[in-house]
């Protein structure tokens, strides 16, 4: 009876996880969280779980919250290269990646706030990478490809080949990791998450789709 009850529950919580994993994979993340959290209750003790909490709480912004699962996770990871990929998250000081986007970005006169914004980028990234084994013997490649992906989301004009050139990598390696950061991250032009300008395009594209279904209302009104 028991050993059937533990079943059951492991059933449903792989369910909750497809379930989530499509809630998160179409943006509706805090779906996907309630999803995630239900699959982590009734299995706790399995890590894909809450390393899937971790994904969606990074995606959504809450970064305390994301950390506490990817804890949670590292506690039941059986992986060692993979517990050593997710530790830095926790630590202090700044890895190989984002001490040299911060010495790069700030000798190009870039704002504190774009330099934030790619550390930020970086951070959500690894969570989201999931258990994918990340390159990095050239971290100057995935410093590259944040410093980049920054500027042209803040219409800031700068070419592949001048940014590889600044971080003296190749250009296919930078455009691998753009590529790479783009679809994990699921970066959209003027992104909400890493846009600093003081007004955001999307904003006025919001505005005229209400608009517009206003206006499609009154006109169909008999």
């Amino acid at each position: 009876m028991v050993r059937r009850k533990v079943e059951d529950e492991k059933e449903k919580a792989a369910s909750y996880n497809v379930e989530g994993l499509e809630c998160y994979e179409k943006w509706e993340v805090e779906d996907a969280i309630k999803r995630f959290k239900e699959a982590a209750r009734l299995a706790p003790d399995d890590p894909e779980y809450h390393l899937n909490l971790a994904r969606a709480r990074a995606r959504f912004g809450q970064w305390e919250e994301a950390l506490t699962s990817l804890r949670d996770f590292l506690d039941l990871e059986p992986d060692t290269r993979l517990r050593q990929r997710f530790r830095p998250l926790f630590e202090l000081g700044m890895d190989l990646v984002e001490s040299t986007l911060t010495r790069v970005m700030t000798n190009q006169g870039m704002s504190l706030e774009e330099i934030s914004a790619a550390m930020q980028m970086w951070w959500e990234f690894r969570i989201a990478a999931g258990r994918r084994t990340l390159p990095m013997r050239k971290p100057e490649a995935w410093a590259a490809a944040l410093d980049y992906t920054v500027r042209k989301l803040n219409f800031r004009h700068v070419t592949q080949n001048e940014m590889a050139q600044l971080y003296k990598i190749s250009e296919s390696a930078l455009r691998s990791r753009y590529q790479d950061l783009v679809e994990t991250l699921d970066i959209m032009p003027c992104d909400y998450r890493y846009f600093r300008g003081e007004k955001n395009p999307l904003d006025m594209l919001v505005q005229a789709a209400i608009m517009l279904d206003q206006l499609e209302k009154q006109f169909r009104e008999t």
